[in-house]
């Protein structure tokens, strides 16, 4: 069995990873959404959103595996995030890196694997959507490696709109804590964004625009 290797920014990799405070969190409906239609569209008894942590491989979401998680030594995805490219693995019981990887040699006796990188639009990739079947096949066609890889894309659109809107979020409280903190003055005070428009008024400020109205 090989152990897959640690990419060069693993460090890095790992930091945006914990980023996304995505690791051992509850079931998703948008994340589950996507590992039914991979089961559908590639006829597959399994599909996963796997994420590869420092020591383990985590399912975001899954579809025909009990588990929760693996080691990472273990897993095929380890291997995946390795490369830009779709990793299919026809057979694993006749690839030299897998063939007597427990996974392989016992449940949930791997033979098909293909996994498609999930990247960061920073450039780290974070984990796979990843296929696998009990049955060895002959061929895995350019077409369906797209498909996979925009099952992938999938879930890299899911996460940056949910960073995007943390970012909101936080980016808000920090107006408003400074508003709070300024609040007590009594001259009108507000927050304007570079192009003028208002971002966050005190009561000051909101009162002065009601004198001017009336």
């Amino acid at each position: 069995m090989q152990i897959p290797d640690r990419p060069i920014d693993e460090e890095f990799r790992t930091m945006a990873l914990d980023g996304l405070s995505i690791l051992d969190t509850g079931p998703d409906p948008e994340f589950d959404r996507i590992v039914a239609l991979g089961k559908q569209l590639f006829q597959v008894p399994m599909c996963l959103v796997s994420l590869i942590d420092r020591d383990r491989q985590w399912f975001k979401a899954k579809i025909g595996l009990e588990a929760n998680e693996t080691p990472r030594d273990l897993s095929f995805c380890g291997h995946a995030i390795l490369t830009s490219d779709v990793l299919v693995v026809l057979d694993a019981t006749r690839d030299v890196r897998f063939h007597d990887n427990p996974v392989v040699t016992g449940p949930p006796h791997v033979r098909f694997y293909a996994g498609a990188p999930i990247t960061l639009p920073n450039g780290y990739a974070i984990g796979t959507v990843c296929i696998i079947a009990p049955e060895a096949r002959l061929e895995f066609s350019e077409a369906e490696s797209q498909q996979l890889v925009h099952l992938a894309d999938l879930v890299v659109n899911i996460l940056s709109v949910r960073a995007l809107r943390q970012e909101l979020d936080l980016e808000r409280t920090r107006r408003l804590q400074l508003i709070q903190a300024i609040g007590v003055a009594d001259q009108p005070i507000a927050l304007l964004d570079p192009d003028g428009r208002i971002l966050e008024m005190n009561e000051a400020f909101i009162a002065m625009g009601e004198d001017y109205v009336s």
